[in-house]
């Protein structure tokens, strides 16, 4: 059997971001009768992380700064390690590459951190974004991190676009791996409530998340008051886990805003609801609820930002707008037309079936890994800048971690 080690930035919770849904979607795609999976993060556990033991996953707790782990990575000897996001590949990469040389080294970015990033600070600024702004520190520390992995999984096409044309990355260093879901068939959509029986709008997110606190304040400040005063009777329902004190001191029952808090069951939670909004003004990545309101036929009105990556050359599943006043009367319109509505439910499930199911996916994911590491060597000398990373930057990194181990001592 092939041993996989995934060092994961956080314990996975599905149920918590999208990132924990992704990660678990990512675990599936190991045969459990050819590949040995074991999980290992310093991060500490939570009551929303899954139980990975019962998907017959070894979960392993390490250190940071610790030689332990050296240890514990030469006894397993994986021959795939998967960083969950670039820190880990920067805490535990330059130790991998000491003490297991020849595993193939695969860097899940989950979304481009430093895009991210540069998009918070153009949106702070109230400029376009430009190259200066995706030329910052994260973005920097995160495309090394790229060059000095073997593969590494990005789950946008935007993204990957981003990374060939700006940072002129091989694409031989980069997969697209999206959001992987089942077909929704006939069945399923005759099981979903109709449009009669779906009442109120639901937006949900993880809040340490900037984007979702920034777009629940757009919402509860701007958008939300000229929907109420259009639709009095309706309400808005905000889910998401983690939610900080402030948010829920905007919970006011007498203009319908709920700050209802960590849902337990997303799929309930969104296929009740008749429409979703997503006014994110800033992000990167897939947007988790939305993959998930086109599951549950529930329709959207989004931003740029929020429908990237989603529907390619398809329709979308909503209305896509940066403008404060046409989001609330879209919303508006789409919560109340059910021609349109059901258009748009219509479109949902075309994306979910022809962009995002698993099969389509999992025998080119794997078929790479294994030619990876049948040419793991020739691999590695076409990647001179990656080659040129470990050498220089690792090397900071490597003392670095030495100085912190000595001084806890």
């Amino acid at each position: 059997m092939i041993k996989v080690l995934i060092i994961g930035a956080v314990w996975p919770e599905p149920r918590s971001s999208a990132a924990g849904g992704h990660m678990m979607q990512l675990i599936s795609l190991f045969d459990k009768t050819s590949y040995q999976l074991t999980f290992a993060s310093s991060s500490t556990t939570s009551e929303n992380a899954v139980a990975l033991s019962d998907h017959g996953i070894d979960e392993v707790e390490i250190e940071l700064n610790d030689s332990s782990f050296d240890d514990f990575i030469q006894n397993l000897d994986p021959q795939v390690v998967i960083f969950d996001r670039f820190i880990s590949e920067e805490q535990f990469g330059w130790r991998v590459l000491e003490k297991c040389p020849k595993a193939l080294r695969v860097l899940n970015t989950e979304d481009l951190h430093g895009l991210r990033k540069a998009r918070e600070l153009a949106f702070n600024n109230e400029e376009e974004i430009t190259t200066k702004h995706l030329l910052n520190d994260i973005s920097k520390r995160e495309i090394a991190s790229i060059f000095r992995s073997d593969l590494s999984l990005i789950i946008s096409e935007f993204e990957m676009e981003l990374l060939l044309s700006t940072f002129k990355v091989e694409k031989n260093l980069l997969f697209y791996l999206p959001f992987l879901v089942d077909h929704i068939d006939e069945p399923n959509i005759e099981d979903l409530p109709t449009f009669e029986k779906r009442l109120h709008f639901v937006t949900i997110g993880n809040f340490l998340h900037k984007p979702n606190l920034d777009a629940v304040s757009l919402l509860k400040h701007e958008i939300w008051p000229l929907i109420h005063k259009a639709i009095p009777k309706s309400e808005m329902h905000i889910y998401g886990a983690y939610m900080p004190e402030k948010l829920k001191q905007w919970h006011d029952p007498r203009s319908n805003f709920y700050m209802k808090g960590f849902a337990e069951n997303v799929d309930d939670v969104m296929r009740n609801a008749k429409v979703c909004l997503a006014p994110l003004r800033f992000g990167a990545g897939l947007k988790g609820k939305l993959v998930d309101a086109m599951i549950s036929g529930t329709p959207c009105v989004t931003t740029t930002i929020g429908a990237e990556g989603l529907s390619g050359n398809l329709d979308m599943n909503g209305i896509i707008t940066d403008d404060v006043n046409a989001f609330a009367r879209m919303a508006v319109e789409l919560y109340e037309n059910q021609e349109l509505w059901k258009e748009k439910q219509r479109n949902g499930f075309k994306i979910i079936n022809k962009r995002f199911q698993k099969r389509n996916f999992q025998n080119d994911f794997i078929s790479t890994m294994n030619s990876l590491l049948n040419n793991i060597d020739d691999h590695r000398t076409q990647n001179v800048i990656g080659t040129l990373f470990h050498h220089h930057s690792m090397q900071s990194t490597k003392y670095l971690s030495k100085w912190i181990e000595e001084k806890n001592k």
